[in-house]
């Protein structure tokens, strides 16, 4: 029977910008063996090209079918709930290019969903407009649920923090796509072409 792993990265490849001892040579066995795996991130910002340069950076070089993460999985999940649906975004980046891969449409009124994820970049009056969607019956979707690590001068508030925000000025609680949750670890799993009980998740 075909087995296959599901890699979380931080705390498992690596710490921060430092990597793990034994990471690179697990991975190398993987591809050398021909084991199916991809890595998982629950970060929405970054694409899989940008997860790929980064662990080129720390010595294990894989390809972008090797990375999957919560953008991609949310993206899959929505197109499944309403095909070519309309969605007004609160990220960037990764989350903003999964979507359109996926055939929804980023709009600015009457969305059928609201999506948040990581970023800097939305702002309160977005955020504000973002409520009153949700409040008018748009389905109110986050990638995750990370927390922040509560350390001064960290560059990312925390998607947690946010989602707490918009859930306590709507009275509406996010339907949240990411790891551990179900959602995503099935999309990955099938990412990999795998069943259930041919699949091993590897995190921290």
């Amino acid at each position: 029977m075909a087995h296959g792993l599901l890699i979380d990265m931080d705390g498992v490849i690596y710490g921060g910008d430092f990597l793990i001892p034994g990471a690179d040579t697990f991975i190398e066995r993987l591809l050398t063996e021909k084991i199916p795996f991809a890595f998982m991130t629950n970060n929405s910002q970054r694409t899989p090209l940008d997860a790929v340069r980064k662990l080129k950076k720390l010595g294990i070089e894989v390809t972008e079918g090797h990375v999957y993460t919560s953008a991609m999985a949310t993206s899959k999940f929505l197109a499944s709930q309403i095909p070519k649906g309309t969605a007004y975004v609160l990220g960037e980046g990764g989350l903003l290019n999964s979507l359109h891969d996926s055939g929804l449409k980023l709009v600015d009124t009457e969305p059928d969903f609201v999506v948040l994820g990581e970023g800097r970049n939305f702002t309160l009056e977005m955020v504000q407009r973002a409520v009153d969607m949700i409040l008018g019956g748009a389905k109110f979707i986050t990638t995750n649920r990370d927390p922040s690590p509560k350390k001064e001068g960290w560059n990312n508030l925390g998607i947690a923090a946010t989602t707490a925000m918009i859930e306590e000025a709507t009275g509406v609680k996010a339907f949240v796509v990411g790891k551990p949750g179900p959602v995503m670890m099935r999309s990955a799993r099938k990412f990999i072409g795998l069943e259930t009980a041919e699949t091993t998740v590897i995190g921290d």
